[in-house]
């Protein structure tokens, strides 16, 4: 699936992806990360980014993503989020679990490739904006999110990097990230971007939500989180947002996997002397 990820994942060449108008429903989903029941998650619906790291099936995870991506290039699309990054996945998992099942790194590398390629934001009805983190000081208009270079990996700071980082928070404006990338952003932003570029809202994920979504700013913003029980061991809820057209949104719950129902593969210990 990976070989050739510009045929499999490539929508246009700019970094804001117009989606094509609601048809019956569409879907929003939040980060999944590593969440291989995420099966029942997707029919013909679109993710907010976060598809690997923090837990023991992310490569399947992607390639599921991948194959239905490359069976329904039109209504599915994947956008980039934080840990679709070099950095980040050498840190939190992702890299050592490519390196466990195939002995090397090349899978790896192949899914970074992929990374590369992923739309960074989509507007949905021309009317809802589909992000993985939030807004950026650097950005006023869609048209500047159109501008970006996404075949690269993810900067350290600037646009780009703020749209996979940022976070919505009770601040006037703009407040420095704990994180140490992105920014923290206000309602008075929120209010202001969503009326310069006719947004109705801003749906994004990026953050654990434990009852599975969050609306914020007068509902011109809303968290949304795919992966139930995130870890293994946060309990929480996780949700999808199902829109028959704007206007129209249904938020959908469901919970995790029992845990004697859950496959866990077995631990490994690498020989000492090897």
């Amino acid at each position: 699936m990976c070989c050739d990820p510009k045929e499999v994942v490539k929508e246009v060449t700019l970094c804001l992806y117009r989606a094509s108008p609601t048809v019956n429903q569409s879907c929003q989903c939040g980060a999944i990360q590593s969440t291989p029941y995420c099966y029942n998650i997707f029919e013909a619906h679109g993710d907010t980014g976060d598809f690997v790291d923090r837990g023991f099936y992310s490569l399947e995870t992607l390639t599921y993503l991948l194959v239905l991506k490359a069976k329904w290039p039109d209504r599915i699309t994947l956008l980039r989020g934080n840990h679709e990054s070099r950095q980040i996945t050498q840190v939190y998992g992702f890299y050592d679990e490519c390196q466990t099942k195939y002995g090397n790194a090349n899978a790896w590398r192949y899914c970074t490739k992929v990374f590369d390629m992923l739309t960074v934001a989509a507007l949905m009805d021309e009317q809802i904006l589909c992000v993985h983190g939030g807004l950026s000081p650097d950005i006023k208009t869609l048209d500047q999110i159109r501008t970006i270079e996404r075949n690269q990996e993810i900067p350290h700071k600037g646009a780009f990097c703020d749209l996979v980082w940022s976070d919505p928070e009770d601040v006037d404006t703009w407040a420095i990230s704990p994180r140490g990338a992105g920014w923290l952003f206000g309602a008075k932003v929120t209010n202001e971007f969503a009326h310069i570029n006719n947004l109705k809202l801003i749906c994004r994920a990026h953050q654990l939500v434990h009852e599975g979504y969050k609306f914020m700013f007068d509902e011109k913003l809303v968290t949304v989180w795919s992966a139930p029980n995130y870890c293994y061991r946060c309990g929480n809820i996780a949700s999808i947002m199902v829109f028959k057209d704007a206007n129209t949104r249904e938020p959908k719950l469901f919970r995790a996997v029992p845990d004697s129902e859950r496959v866990i593969p077995p631990r490994t210990t690498t020989p000492y002397f090897l």
